[in-house]
């Protein structure tokens, strides 16, 4: 018999909270938590990128927002998050593209299993798309009879000309679609993986593999491929994932492409899920200047985490990094195992949590409206979600292996505080000055091998 989820009030013991699929009604447990008191206080500081938490919600801190505000949201959101004494409700106002809405509202679950009691009552609206859906373009303070402030919308990734609240994507709890496990199975099978084939034994070249036709500049990567005066220093493969579902993923395991020295990360439609599989390779990172941010990667700096490359020169620069790393390994092998590190430390699903939890505890505070229970809207919690899944697919898989069995016994971590105008600047300008330091390099290689190639010709 599976035992009920019943947890006492700030109780010092460890509890276990299993999922509770006895009740063939598949309703939610009334018995939930509703306070836990950790049994270790903090005493460590959040990561950097948590600092960001600040500049995304700063929008709303002079006006708060009200219900209208909130609402000037919906045109644009996939459904609407109620959470309200601990307990979720969802209004559901289209279906999101495969199930990352399904995975998305499993991981806020499984925040409320973690943080019991501490998320407060707040309505959110959420989009699921690719690129963010309120830009700034829309929303001039400083103009008259405009529309202010923007309507706050939660959503996996923004841009420096959007509005558009960054929160984790819903592939931290899987995407059984492509066979991605969850982000605390999968970093640990990549770690093995890394240590089961070091860097100086891995293949000279830049590895990308992917959909290429969801972007042009994805198309124009393909190109790298070939050249008939140089080695272009690059193994691109293109991604079939029907063809990969009929073979049973046999060739597409993450865990089995950390196999190069150097990895490409470049953005299909906007940013994309698979930066933090590359970036924890171990492998040197070419990040093609991404237009999209997530959430935990606004605080990597180049030559530390990882190499730039510029979208305009991407074949040149890509033949330039790897050139470089090969004859700099031991700094290209720290640049690889620095990027490779901050995702396996910085980014565990402890701060995955906490970074959620800060978010939205920040939002809350911003709330000047009544949290209400939308007619429409049904409670969901993990019963009801998981039970009803008895196929046993990947999906429930995914969720088996993400569920929150405890609240947690540490306490989050300590949001630091926010940029100060001139600390943000300078931070800036050292992301800049990597990259224009990079861009030097590569153009004097190129003026030496145009030089070569020249003399080719005249010979």
């Amino acid at each position: 018999m599976m035992a009920t989820s019943t947890v006492a009030v700030s109780t010092k013991k460890t509890i276990k909270i299993p999922l509770n699929c006895k009740d063939t009604t598949q309703t939610c447990p009334l018995n939930y938590t509703i306070r836990f008191k950790p049994v270790t206080s903090s005493s460590e500081t959040c990561p950097d990128y948590f600092r960001w938490i600040h500049q995304d919600l700063k929008v709303w801190q002079e006006t708060g927002i009200t219900r209208e505000t909130l609402e000037r949201a919906k045109p644009n959101a996939h459904f609407r998050l109620v959470i309200k004494s601990g307990r979720l409700y969802l209004h559901q106002y289209d279906k999101c593209y495969q199930t990352r809405d399904v995975f998305t509202i499993w991981g806020i679950l499984q925040l409320l299993r973690m943080y019991p009691g501490q998320v407060p009552d707040l309505e959110l609206l959420f989009l699921c798309h690719d690129q963010p859906g309120i830009w700034k373009k829309d929303y001039k303070q400083e103009e008259p009879n405009s529309t202010w402030p923007p309507p706050p919308l939660f959503h996996y990734c923004s841009h420096r000309d959007a509005y558009d609240i960054v929160f984790p994507d819903w592939s931290f709890w899987g995407w059984p679609e492509v066979n991605v496990k969850e982000w605390t199975t999968l970093s640990a099978a990549i770690r093995e993986a890394n240590e089961r084939i070091r860097w100086k034994d891995r293949v000279p070249y830049a590895h990308w593999k992917g959909n290429s036709y969801v972007s042009l500049l994805r198309r124009d990567l393909m190109q790298c491929n070939f050249s008939d005066k140089y080695d272009p220093m690059v193994h691109l493969y293109e991604q079939d994932w029907d063809k990969e579902r009929g073979n049973g993923f046999q060739s597409s395991n993450l865990e089995d492409q950390c196999t190069h020295r150097y990895k490409i990360y470049i953005e299909g439609r906007a940013w994309s899920v698979s930066k933090k599989y590359i970036l924890a390779c171990d492998s040197m990172a070419l990040l093609v200047k991404p237009e999209f941010f997530d959430f935990f990667g606004r605080c990597m700096v180049p030559l530390e985490h990882y190499w730039p490359i510029r979208p305009q020169e991407t074949c040149r620069d890509l033949k330039f990094a790897v050139e470089w790393g090969n004859n700099n390994s031991e700094k290209a092998q720290e640049i690889g195992r620095r990027g490779s590190e901050y995702m396996m430390k910085s980014l565990e699903m402890k701060y995955v949590y906490d970074y959620m939890l800060h978010v939205l505890q920040g939002y809350g505070k911003l709330m000047k409206l009544d949290v209400t229970v939308p007619e429409n809207a049904t409670e969901v919690c993990s019963e009801t979600m998981a039970c009803p899944i008895t196929d046993g697919g990947m999906i429930r898989q995914c969720m088996d292996e993400s569920l929150v069995m405890y609240p947690s016994v540490k306490a989050a971590c300590d949001l630091p505080q926010p940029y100060g105008d001139d600390e943000l600047k300078r931070f800036l300008d050292k992301q800049e000055s990597a990259e224009r330091h990079v861009e030097k390099l590569a153009n004097e290689y190129w003026e030496v091998q145009n030089k070569i190639l020249q003399k080719r010709k005249i010979v």
